[in-house]
């Protein structure tokens, strides 16, 4: 029995004596035409927890009647064909996730959060969302995120939906027992909205780095406390090479880039923050026996089209596809915006955020491996 994913739903064949030369010929040409998947996995949702770069609509519900450049093309442009609250032109990895699982994309929690029954899943993630709650950053260094959710904000809506649609510790445990957790990536945007700031002290988020991964460490907890048994924890991207960051820190000395042509300083942040979390992984691991928690290394991940740009069919990893003149089209996307190709030569698709092509790169990475210490299709 074979199954492959197929625009988000999943179909399996079946091969037995007797089956037909034409059948079988119609199961050949669908599976060369689709992503193979692993036939009875055994995770029957996928929950997540995010920022833009998994949220699949829930910042666009939120905002309702506003106006909002995701809203409108280019903004889903490569495979809705029309924008639908992701932040890019088409899938992000928790849709390649759920469709090697053979499971439908996620929908985003907030619209039916009442109400939705959820068989697959949900994603939780809203972009913008920061890890820490924002009255840490007003508390302690007197600065204003302006942050649309948070870890703890998406946790308690994660509770409210579980105790509506599996009421009792055993019904929750029975449901989670059975999903895949995503975690992140989160704790990006603690940094984004520091750091894109020049002005700001670019030292200072290494002081509260340390409270970002507990906080993300202390809602992996909570979610085994709960009863999920499967979790995935991915770190953060290579941030000094983002167009965004290029730009607002560009430097006329030399030794501030690395032989890619990205920043140093906010590469080696990001690994920091990395390691930090790698650590915190290794330490629910010996405090969870039993729990499957994994780190997925975005990281590297991302880092194959940078180095190697010409492989997976990129022009220039560091310049976005959608935006604005400069040297690295940094710049505000939108519908009057200027899009300087086919996001299928870009790995970057606002400055921010990179294209649906880079993110399957990083997904395949890490459900297949080697950037995942269990490639997730090991999992099932």
């Amino acid at each position: 029995r074979i199954c492959f994913s197929d625009m988000g739903s999943r179909r399996c064949f079946s091969a037995v004596s007797g089956v037909s030369a034409v059948v079988l010929a119609i199961s050949v040409v669908a599976l060369l035409n689709a992503d193979v998947v692993l036939c009875g996995c055994s995770y029957k949702r996928i929950f997540a927890f995010g920022d833009s770069l998994i949220d699949t609509g829930n910042l666009l519900y939120s905002i309702g009647n506003s106006a909002s450049p995701i809203k409108e093309l280019p903004y889903g442009m490569t495979f809705f064909k029309h924008p639908n609250g992701r932040v890019t032109d088409g899938r992000v990895v928790v849709d390649f996730y759920a469709e090697a699982l053979g499971l439908p994309l996620l929908p985003p929690s907030i619209p039916e959060e009442a109400s939705g029954q959820f068989p697959n899943g949900a994603n939780f993630a809203v972009a913008g969302a920061i890890a820490l709650p924002p009255e840490y950053y007003k508390t302690n260094y007197n600065f204003t995120m302006n942050a649309p959710s948070n870890l703890d904000r998406q946790l308690a809506s994660f509770k409210k939906v579980l105790a509506r649609i599996a009421p009792g510790n055993g019904a929750t445990r029975a449901l989670l027992s059975e999903s895949l957790v995503l975690m992140g990536e989160i704790g990006g945007n603690d940094y984004n909205f520091w750091f894109i700031d020049p002005r700001n002290p670019r030292e200072t988020p290494e002081k509260y780095l340390p409270d970002v991964v507990t906080c993300i460490g202390a809602t992996v907890q909570e979610v085994i406390n709960l009863g999920a048994r499967t979790i995935v924890v991915p770190g953060n991207f290579p941030i000094g090479c983002l167009p965004a960051y290029l730009s607002a820190h560009e430097s006329k000395v030399t030794d501030d880039y690395d032989e890619l042509h990205c920043l140093k300083w906010y590469n080696e942040f990001s690994q920091k923050h990395n390691l930090a979390l790698r650590q915190e992984v290794v330490r629910l691991r010996s405090r969870n026996p039993g729990v499957k928690i994994v780190y997925a290394d975005y990281y590297s991940a991302a880092m194959q089209f940078v180095q190697k740009p010409q492989a997976y069919g990129i022009a220039d990893p560091l310049v976005a596809c959608c935006g604005g003149n400069g040297p690295y089209h940094s710049g505000a996307c939108n519908n009057k915006t200027k899009l300087w190709g086919s996001p299928d030569r870009f790995a970057n698709w606002d400055g921010l955020h990179m294209t649906e092509k880079a993110y399957k790169i990083v997904a395949d990475g890490v459900l297949d491996g080697p950037f995942a210490d269990t490639p997730l299709r090991h999992l099932c």
